[in-house]
């Protein structure tokens, strides 16, 4: 039976994760390629939100796999065999619990490690992009205006990066305006920023106060603009981009870095703890619904309808406590409530499982008794 979930569950969640990720993929995709951007960027940003799409679909992929299994075994009526033997519906838990424990190792080493890890460099890429001028300032065909009184215009952009016909206006003082013009243009990385180097080219001094224009050619001239760029966005770092120990043990760096304070940071690493568990009791609640039910020659659809129901329970209890952990940090045990209640709910169905006369004898005797 574990080998059945494992398989169900690793092939739901690439279905699940390929959906999620096109979905993604297709509007990542029409930004970057309207700003200019080459397909290397868009396979690597798209790469880096993969582990957060995988952590939400897989306690989605474990409740599909535990209850496709489930109701698969009940319908050849391999559970009322089982049954039947002497085991007991706590005892056939045991490789969906043993399911469940390598579905919240996954999620834990997806919450702590690898999501706030892309997280971080996704923040950092999404930065140097916003600031990448190939993009962003140099695009072909249209009027850019970088900075105040700065105005850029490139007619085309060649396969190589080259820039032909160079435009830009900057005004230097109110009363002085310079103009550059250039044939042709390449973009230049150095340590201390990029420069654009034109060739070919004039320079225009316009005078406003005394309408004096002085005009100078050039062969080729190196126009600084990294001065335009800042890299505030690529230093600053996010609160889920932090792992969870830098969480647990904040320094007064991070919470001025971030703007948020320690219980703040202690709550988002407690609600990863909580964001484990679930991966743990989501399997659980599907097996349990659908055993509570015992064998039915019409199916299981009331109890698969039930499990759904516990799931969107669960779901609701989780926004619950999250609200009141949110508003108020040091109440961070709410974030667990709705791990806590999801095995709750496993319990009670298992022990109707186990026990299955016993509400109709309780009925019994209390219509008896009336």
């Amino acid at each position: 039976m574990l080998g059945q979930l494992l398989v169900l569950f690793g092939f739901f969640s690439l279905i699940l994760v390929m959906i999620y990720w096109i979905n993604r993929a297709v509007r990542l995709f029409d930004q970057l390629i309207a700003d200019g951007q080459s397909a290397w960027v868009f396979l690597e940003l798209t790469s880096l939100s993969l582990p957060g799409l995988i952590r939400m679909v897989l306690p989605l992929s474990a409740f599909v796999a535990a209850v496709y299994v489930t109701n698969r075994m009940s319908s050849d009526s391999e559970l009322s065999v089982v049954q039947a033997t002497g085991y007991s519906p706590y005892r056939l838990a045991r490789p969906v619990i043993y399911f469940g424990l390598i579905v919240a190792t996954m999620m834990s080493v997806l919450t702590h490690f690898l999501v706030p890890m892309s997280t971080e460099r996704l923040a950092q890429r999404s930065g140097e992009i916003s600031q990448d001028l190939t993009a962003a300032l140099l695009t072909a065909g249209e009027f850019m205006t970088p900075a105040d009184g700065i105005t850029f215009y490139i007619r085309e952009i060649s396969q190589a990066g080259e820039m032909l016909d160079v435009f830009i206006s900057e005004d230097v003082s109110p009363q002085r305006r310079i103009t550059y013009t250039a044939a042709q243009a390449y973009l230049v990385r150095t340590d201390g920023g990029p420069q654009l180097v034109m060739v070919d080219g004039l320079a225009q001094d316009l005078n406003m106060q005394t309408d004096r224009l002085t005009t100078t050619g050039f062969d080729d001239f190196v126009y600084d603009i990294g001065s335009l760029m800042s890299d505030e966005a690529i230093r600053e770092r996010t609160i889920s981009g932090l792992n969870t120990w830098e969480l647990l043990n904040p320094t007064q760096e991070l919470q001025d870095i971030t703007g948020k304070n320690a219980a703040d940071m202690a709550l988002l690493a407690h609600d990863r703890f909580a964001q484990s568990f679930l991966g743990f009791i989501a399997g659980l609640i599907g097996f349990s619904s659908l055993v509570a039910g015992g064998f039915s020659r019409f199916g299981l659809w009331r109890n698969i309808a039930l499990a759904i129901g516990l799931v969107i329970a669960v779901k609701i209890i989780e926004g619950f406590g999250a609200g009141i952990a949110r508003n108020a940090p040091e109440l961070w045990p709410f974030v667990y409530l709705a791990g806590f209640a999801g095995i709750g709910m496993s319990y009670v169905l298992l022990w109707i499982a186990a026990h299955p006369y016993a509400l109709k004898r309780r009925s019994r005797r209390t219509v008896g008794a009336t």
